[in-house]
């Protein structure tokens, strides 16, 4: 029963990690397309996109935090094993206890700090400068996001 729940909760988390990277991705392409749509009608035309920079700045944040799960649950995080060999296997699991364990601390740390960000954008209405668009959706989900990354973490590490 438990083997069930447990490959139950492993598919559930893998097709919810696809659809946040596949919306990443889909983000990613909007931008890029939102882009190049504004160098061509600032260059050609002189006529700018309003606001661009800060349609930029958060779809980034979304492609970002939406990435991440997605990333933490596949192990697709740089990893640099220049001295895995020189130090043995031995060492290098010392060095990979103590990297999880820094890397659990820093995402503990950004999980407390973007609920506090959320908090206050919340609190005192943040919003863009040029369109004014409200920030707190976007500090909201980024905290979602870190929780939601450092369960994929968790249960990567078990």
């Amino acid at each position: 029963m438990a083997a069930q729940v447990s490959e139950a909760r492993s598919t559930w988390f893998d097709r919810a990690n696809l659809i946040l990277a596949m919306t990443a991705g889909v983000s990613l392409l909007f931008m890029v397309v939102l882009v190049a749509i504004g160098v061509v009608l600032r260059f050609a035309f002189a006529t700018p996109i309003l606001g661009i920079n800060e349609i930029v700045q958060l779809n980034s944040v979304a492609v970002v935090m939406l990435a991440l799960p997605w990333a933490t649950a596949e192990g697709a995080h740089v990893r640099v094993d220049v001295l895995d060999a020189a130090i043995g296997a031995r060492w290098r699991f010392v060095g990979d206890l103590m990297s999880r364990l820094l890397s659990g601390f820093a995402l503990a740390v950004l999980v407390w700090r973007s609920a506090l960000k959320a908090i206050d954008a919340a609190k005192y209405g943040d919003a863009t400068n040029m369109l004014g668009l409200p920030i707190c959706p976007f500090t909201r989900s980024s905290h979602w996001a870190w929780r939601y990354a450092s369960s994929c973490w968790r249960c990567r590490s078990c």
